[in-house]
Parts: structure tokens; sequence; C-alpha cells
């Protein structure tokens, strides 16, 4: 007897602490299978807001000039030139970013050193100087946290110089500003949390100016008119008011 109620206490024992523990296990099993707590996603880069910014690089004209003699050839001109040179201005702009996509408004001023001439190719030299432009343009663009890939596109307005050199009749120059279009792309990167870096190329389209004569110029050339468009590239840099790092899911 003695050595069955030995043995029994142990077994007794057991069982008491399985009961104790069952109400515990049994709510774990209720609970259902065991979740991991949501990982938060890495805070990514907020491109809303207002900015200013800097900006410089090069930029090439092409000019064809249309007088009465008509287009050379196949060509769409009489005569047909060029013009390089640089460029540096300013720009301000805001934007509004809804999950990965952006929309903006941005406008520009800049000055312009882009000269170019015929060298003569119709007896007189035409020579075009591009000396200022601005723009007000839309973006829309797609962010990357702090990669930023965009378009634009807008309204545009410049000042060229235009001057004519006849080595018998002297120098006809004259000023023309004109409104046309602009557009193209490029890529931003955050460098820091306000200071933005840009890249950009734009093509401009200042449609044509006139040099009207009765029945020649000032200088006595033929009434002829200019198509001017040019393309740029530039770097800037740009400072982003506010706009705190938020959270990303």
């Amino acid at each position: 007897m003695e050595a069955y109620m030995n043995r029994l206490v142990p077994v007794t024992a057991a069982f008491a602490a399985l009961m104790i523990s069952a109400p515990s296990f049994g709510a774990d099993l209720a609970a259902g299978p065991y979740r991991k707590a949501p990982i938060l996603a890495a805070p990514g880069y907020d491109w809303s807001g207002f900015y200013l910014g800097v900006f410089g690089g090069g930029g090439l004209g092409n000019h064809n000039l249309n007088n009465a003699t008509g287009p050379a050839g196949f060509a769409n001109f009489t005569a047909n030139y060029s013009s390089s040179g640089g460029l540096g201005g300013v720009d301000a702009g805001y934007n509004w970013q809804f999950g990965q996509y952006l929309l903006g408004l941005e406008g520009d001023f800049a000055g312009f050193r882009v000269k170019g001439d015929d060298k003569f190719a119709l007896g007189a030299n035409d020579a075009t100087d591009l000396r200022w432009a601005g723009t007000v343009r839309g973006r829309v663009g797609v962010a990357v946290d702090r990669l930023l890939l965009f378009g634009t596109a807008g309204w545009a307005y410049g000042d060229q110089q235009h001057t004519n050199t006849d080595l018998m009749n002297g120098i006809d120059q004259f000023d023309t500003s004109k409104s046309g279009w602009t557009a193209g792309g490029g890529i931003e990167a955050a460098i820091s949390q306000n200071w933005i870096g840009k890249f950009e190329y734009r093509y401009y389209n200042f449609g044509n100016y006139q040099r009207a004569g009765a029945p020649l110029t000032p200088n006595g050339q033929l009434p002829y008119s200019i198509d001017s468009t040019y393309s740029t590239i530039t770097i800037g840099l740009n400072y982003k008011f506010g706009g705190p790092v938020v959270a990303r899911y």
C-alpha cells in the first residue's frame, strides 16, 4: 500500500499542473496562429513644397532664313545657319506629390549668349543672338524615393537680336521679342532634405520673325523671315522649403 501511494503522489501532482496550465493554452489556441508585428516601411522623401534655384548650361540654335528667292533645292529655307553659346538663370516652382506621382508648376528666367551667323551665304551676313528667355510650365513626374523623373511643357518668351551686315550698304540691326513654346524633361535627385540637384533638356520654338521693307530692308536686302528653334542642356541646384520626411507604406 505504501509503495502504491508513493507512485500516486507524483502522478497526481503532474495532473494538477496540467489542469492549471490548460486555460492559458486554450486561450492561445483561440487567438489563432501567431503573427509577426508589421514592419514599417523605410521613410520616403516628400517632394511636395515650394522651391527656388539656379541653373546653367549650354544651348544650340537652328535658323532658317527665307526671302523672295525661295527655298534652296529641296530644303524649306533660302539659307540655314546654326548658333551656340551659354546660359544661366533662376527658377521657382511648387510640387504636389500624390503617392508616387507628382504635379508641379515652374517658372524661370535666363540670360543667354547663344549666337551664330550664315557667313555671307546670301552676299550679306545674317547673325542671330538669343539674349534672354523666360518660361512658365507645367510639370509631371514619377518619384522613386529621392529620385524624380519628370517631363515639362509650357509657354516661352524670348528676345533675339538680328544683325544683317552688307559690306556695301552697312549694318541693319534690330531686336525682336517673341512668344513661343518649350518642352523637355530630366531627372532630379534630393541630395539632402532641402537641397535638390537637377539635370534637364529643353527645346524652345519661337516661331519666326520678319524684316520687312518697301521694297528693300534699310540696308538694301530683300525682305526676309527667320524661323528659330533652340535646344539647351542645363544642370541646376534648388532649395526646397519645409516638407519633412514621411513614412510610405
